[in-house]
């Protein structure tokens, strides 16, 4: 369940925290701007989808969704290592897998949940 936070910004950007990295806007279906998204520090290793989710939520944050991890590949690549991160999407077809972000050649993917990814956490201010 995405969480989108509510809060003040200066010059149109949301205000971060230490160690945090502005990823940029995403549309939303009407195609206007809908949210903020920003790049919590830390880096989790490997681990299960279900810990990394854990762990997103333990440091504020969310695993992110496929299009903020297309925002943060275009935006933010050296942020993370040359390396697979989870998503926080279930495949639609089968609730066994998830999406995950190649952070080395580009692409998105999905593998079962109970194979050990990295991950990153992300969190959301609305527009």
């Amino acid at each position: 369940m995405e969480t989108i936070e509510k809060i003040e910004s200066t010059q149109g950007r949301p205000m971060l925290n230490e160690g945090e990295k502005y990823a940029g806007v995403l549309l939303g279906k009407d195609g206007a701007p809908d949210q903020h998204i920003i790049l919590l520090p830390g880096d989790s290793n490997d681990a299960s989808w279900k810990k990394q989710t854990e762990w997103a939520k333990s440091v504020g944050g969310e695993l992110p969704t496929r299009r903020e991890h297309t925002l943060l590949f275009a935006n933010l690549p050296e942020e993370f290592k040359r390396d697979v991160y989870w998503s926080g999407e279930t495949h639609a077809a089968d609730s066994s897998y998830a999406w995950y972000q190649d952070f080395d050649y580009g692409y998105q993917d999905d593998n079962y949940k109970d194979r050990e990814l990295r991950a990153r956490a992300v969190r959301r201010v609305a527009i």
